[in-house]
């Protein structure tokens, strides 16, 4: 099947054409600045080189409509006609506690889908627009969404709850769910099938590691626990989010910055983490390039980044009762050899060892960093939640 994955972002839409019967990407790139007036869009040719475009793209519809055009174009298409396409799947990024897997989109699951607006404003109408625009410019094309907090509707209520008043769960849904799950899914399955392990008796813990990161525990196939709350901010310190931050602080921040809830937002989310002890970018490059120029601040926020990395490592082979397998993925994770290092030099106590050449040979690709004697294997699997979703929308189709 020739399936279309469709990433709706606030002011973006990235997408991919995967045939799956040999897990080839036909067509691969975006629509970027939505809205803006220097929008463009953006996508790779057949050699491999990137192509740009720049066009007036107003709003998702008008961006679905343009990749779509794109595809079936005489001059960089790939396919002939929309009939070539059989399914599209969407990345949904908050399904609450209504779906713990992925689904076939119907009227249900739309209205479903939208009573979570509440707990991602900023992400669900936005997956809701791709969603309108393929049913209007495709009507009746199969269509699923994937949802990045399903995998983690396993966790148990001791690990999902806050220590709130408990109507504020009952009335709100206020607890925690955890996103990237589509990618933990990806990397523990394929680390277990990349060493020949079984996936259902593993105590794994995968270590999403990007501008956004997570970190997820999960035991016999099944997330326990994660490192993200009722929303993508908490947990792990990230390019631009606080992660793991006082209450009291924030209340605090507000009264003394004189500051509403909206601004508190845009504070820990966009103005924090990395960029925001580093004073000088969220990307870890950047990061590295001021550390070797002597900056103390660069090299403060990266030391904080690993820590907070190490501590949820520890924390969750305590929940997990050991560790079999640690797996690195995310733009970080998968390239940057250094931060690995570090972070398992911290963890010879569990026995893990790091073959730190074959560790700083590898960057984007799978493999294997451990050493024969480590007690824990150590792994690197580039993420491809694409596929993933590319997968679970055949199966589905494939049902109806």
């Amino acid at each position: 099947m020739n399936i279309l994955v469709l990433n709706c972002g606030s002011s973006s839409v990235k997408y991919k054409l995967i045939d799956t019967a040999d897990k080839h990407v036909l067509a691969e790139g975006g629509v970027e600045k939505i809205g803006l007036p220097d929008s463009f869009l953006k996508f790779k040719l057949s050699d491999g080189s990137k192509k740009v475009i720049e066009e007036s793209i107003p709003d998702h519809r008008k961006a679905v409509n343009d990749i779509l055009n794109l595809l079936t174009s005489k001059e960089y298409g790939c396919i002939t006609s929309l009939k070539d396409i059989d399914a599209v799947g969407h990345r949904v990024v908050h399904g609450g506690e209504k779906f713990n897997k992925s689904v076939l989109i119907d009227e249900e699951v739309i209205e479903k889908i939208k009573e979570c607006y509440d707990v991602a404003p900023l992400h669900n109408p936005v997956n809701m627009a791709g969603i309108d625009a393929v049913t209007e410019l495709m009507p009746g094309i199969p269509q699923v969404a994937v949802f990045d907090t399903a995998f983690h509707q396993t966790m148990p209520k001791e690990a999902y709850m806050y220590a709130l008043p408990y109507r504020l769960y009952e009335e709100y849904g206020v607890r925690r769910y955890g996103f990237h799950g589509t990618s933990h899914r990806y990397v523990s399955r394929r680390a277990c099938d990349f060493l020949g392990l079984p996936y259902e008796k593993q105590r794994i813990i995968t270590c999403h590691i990007g501008n956004g990161g997570s970190i997820t525990a999960i035991l016999d196939g099944k997330s326990i626990d994660t490192s993200m709350g009722l929303t993508p901010t908490e947990g792990l310190m990230m390019g631009t989010r606080a992660g793991d931050i006082d209450p009291g602080a924030i209340a605090f921040i507000m009264e003394k910055d004189r500051i509403n809830t909206k601004g508190i937002s845009n504070l820990i989310n966009k103005r924090s983490g990395v960029l925001g002890i580093s004073g000088i970018s969220s990307d870890m490059r950047d990061i590295d390039a001021a550390i070797a120029e002597g900056n103390e601040r660069a090299k403060l926020a990266l030391d904080m980044y690993i820590y907070r990395i190490i501590k949820y490592i520890g924390a969750y082979t305590a929940v997990l009762d050991g560790v079999d397998l640690i797996v690195f993925t995310g733009g970080v994770g998968e390239n940057q050899q250094p931060l690995r290092q570090r972070v398992c030099d911290h963890l010879n106590y569990l026995g893990v060892k790091i073959d730190k050449e074959v560790n700083a040979a590898s960057r984007g690709e799978e493999k294997l960093i451990s050493t024969p004697d480590s007690k824990v294997k150590v792994v690197v699997i580039p993420t491809d939640e694409e596929m993933m979703i590319a997968k679970d929308t055949e199966e589905i189709v494939n049902k109806k």
